[in-house]
């Protein structure tokens, strides 16, 4: 999926409210922009993404069947 896709099926299925569907959409879209970054630019975008998802803690604990 590109990240328009992935937009796409976060307005669809109502899905602005789950941070971790947010980190896969601006993970997808770091991946997209890649190519025409610097790679310390890279880094630090990828690093603070992975901050952002270790943020979210152990957000799918009780929400097992929603989720997976």
């Amino acid at each position: 999926m590109n990240s328009d896709e992935i937009a796409r099926y976060i307005e669809q299925t109502d899905s602005l409210s789950k941070p971790w569907m947010l980190i896969q959409w601006r993970l997808q879209k770091l991946q997209e922009r890649k190519a025409t970054m610097d790679s310390d630019a890279y880094l630090q975008e990828l690093s603070e993404l992975h901050q952002a998802l270790m943020n979210l803690g152990e957000w799918w604990v009780g929400r097992e069947d929603e989720v997976f």
